[in-house]
């Protein structure tokens, strides 16, 4: 199956590299919209293109500002996805999708689906963040050290997070050995997306924890589209407590654990979440 590249001009003179699987059967097909997470591109999830024939699925994706691509927007916040979603599908002539994001690319997908209602069908989140002021949430606790000082490096500012980012070495912990199993078995595609989300350097990187820490532009509770959160209960990154929080504070959502999953090897039951995606979204 092959995915097309282009780019299509926005606001303000920039580009967004945008990805598409196009569809035999346009008028039949359901558009999913991908996420992606922090750092990756957005090439569509190549591990799932399985499941194309079975639910004809024709899968959009775009690189953020700042990443491959696209042009650097430093001050962009999360809901920023939903004018671009809605440029690009405009572009392509569809009217409707669903939308779909991992880690980072979840409060993008979450954005889209409160600020575009009569567009989106439907949403799903994988192993999501929650809003940095959510109440009664301690939003760090959870998350390895190299993790939180990450993101509390962004909390102090550009600068700072630019510094931190500068000498921060890999830490293979934060991930779970399931995770890792993962990495090296059906999601060892994100090996060739991260490398190439960095080839123009972590401008994309820091704009995406720039924006998790700041506020969101949107309230998670004004999506009225169906939302399935899937979330691993070992979660080193993005810890569960953050998806049982949006489960709470969204009325449509409906929230799956995994108790043996970490960040990534939760992404082994998105398969199952597109067999819910599909009866809950119509076609274009």
């Amino acid at each position: 199956m092959g995915v097309t590249e282009f780019d299509i001009d926005v606001a303000d003179g920039r580009r967004l590299r945008v990805y598409d699987t196009g569809s035999e059967d346009a008028a039949e097909a359901l558009t999913v919209f991908w996420h992606h997470g922090t750092p990756n591109i957005g090439a569509p999830p190549h591990p799932l293109f399985s499941t194309r024939s079975q639910h004809r699925i024709r899968w959009v994706g775009y690189d953020r500002p700042g990443y491959g691509g696209s042009t650097p927007a430093p001050d962009r916040d999360v809901a920023s996805a939903a004018a671009h979603v809605s440029a690009i599908a405009d572009a392509l002539g569809i009217a409707r999708f669903a939308v779909m994001g991992h880690s980072g690319g979840a409060p993008h997908a979450l954005a889209c689906g409160a600020l575009l209602p009569d567009r989106v069908t439907a949403v799903i989140g994988i192993a999501a963040l929650a809003p940095f002021d959510a109440d009664g949430l301690d939003w760090f606790s959870g998350m390895t050290n190299s993790t939180a000082n990450s993101l509390r490096a962004a909390v102090a500012g550009r600068a700072t997070k630019q510094h931190h980012q500068t000498n921060a070495e890999y830490d293979p912990d934060m991930f779970t050995p399931a995770d890792h199993a993962a990495l090296t078995g059906p999601w060892s595609w994100f090996g060739d997306i991260v490398d190439r989300a960095l080839e123009n350097g972590l401008d994309g990187l820091i704009d995406d924890d720039l924006a998790y820490v700041a506020p969101w532009g949107f309230a998670p509770a004004d999506i009225t589209a169906p939302v399935l959160l899937l979330h691993g209960e070992q979660d080193r990154i993005a810890p569960c407590a953050h998806g049982r929080w949006l489960a709470r504070n969204c009325p449509t959502a409906h929230l799956r654990l995994s108790a043996d999953d970490g960040h990534i090897s939760v992404l082994n039951s998105a398969p199952a979440a597109l067999d819910w995606l599909h009866p809950q979204a119509a076609p274009n």
